[in-house]
């Protein structure tokens, strides 16, 4: 697919800095790299950012792996434009759902795992297999319980070290054994545009978050958050998950 006419000037920007700072966006990582740069944003599908949006954030952050939630086909045109690896798995019946763009190749082409779903919304997780660390990207139902049960039904399919990174819908401990929360604590969305609340979200285990932070707000009613996680190290000083939620 051709880029846009629009999109040209940005694309044009994103080269330019990207030969500026010595890597492409899609180049491969620096030799001896250990971290990930990660983001994950819900997207808000038709109505919220666009692919221009998309490219923005990936010219401003220059993240490793970028995961969307309310991903649509108009999505689908990341790597013919920046290159990289990318995958979407949308939402059984829904014209959305999980994408997640790389700067390296996949392990492995990440695939969909079906997780506990109510009867209005099936919910599946997309599964993201690198090289150091494997990833959920999640888009978790609105109950309670139910996001709860996801969440573990998640943690136990997924080898260490590993991340669950998305829009858990959830609000307060989120309850995974083995699992830390390592996401910013930050609000990231207005419930009914008002509450602010702390939905997505990033559970770790087997890894440390050396940075987490929100991103700012556009395009969308969700703020991409992003975290910059070392696999394969812990943290000294974990407690369990309960005691430091803050909700």
């Amino acid at each position: 697919m051709m880029a846009t006419p629009k999109l040209k000037p940005l694309l044009k920007r994103i080269r330019r800095r990207s030969r500026l700072r010595g890597r492409i966006i899609a180049s491969p990582a620096r030799q001896g790299d250990v971290e990930l740069r990660i983001i994950s944003w819900n997207l808000l599908h038709s109505v919220g950012a666009s692919i221009r949006d998309v490219l923005t954030l990936l010219e401003r952050e220059q993240p490793d792996l970028l995961l969307m939630q309310e991903a649509t086909e108009e999505i689908d045109q990341l790597p013919e434009l920046v290159g990289g690896y990318y995958a979407r798995s949308p939402l059984p019946g829904r014209i959305h759902g999980m994408a997640c763009w790389s700067r390296t190749p996949f392990s492995r082409a990440p695939r969909t795992c079906v997780i506990p779903s109510g009867m209005i919304v099936k919910r599946i997780a997309q599964i993201i297999r690198l090289p150091s660390l494997t990833v959920a990207n999640v888009h978790l139902s609105h109950g309670q319980i139910m996001n709860r049960r996801q969440l573990r039904r998640l943690s136990a399919i997924l080898p260490a070290p590993a991340a669950i990174l998305g829009d858990f819908n959830l609000v307060g401990p989120t309850l995974v054994p083995g699992f830390s929360d390592a996401g910013p604590r930050a609000p990231t969305h207005r419930m009914v545009d008002l509450v602010p609340i702390r939905i997505d979200r990033c559970l770790i285990r087997g890894a440390v978050c050396e940075q987490a932070e929100v991103l700012p707000v556009f395009a969308s009613d969700h703020r991409p958050i992003m975290v910059t996680l070392r696999p394969g190290a812990t943290m000294p000083d974990a407690r369990p998950e309960a005691a430091t939620q803050a909700g």
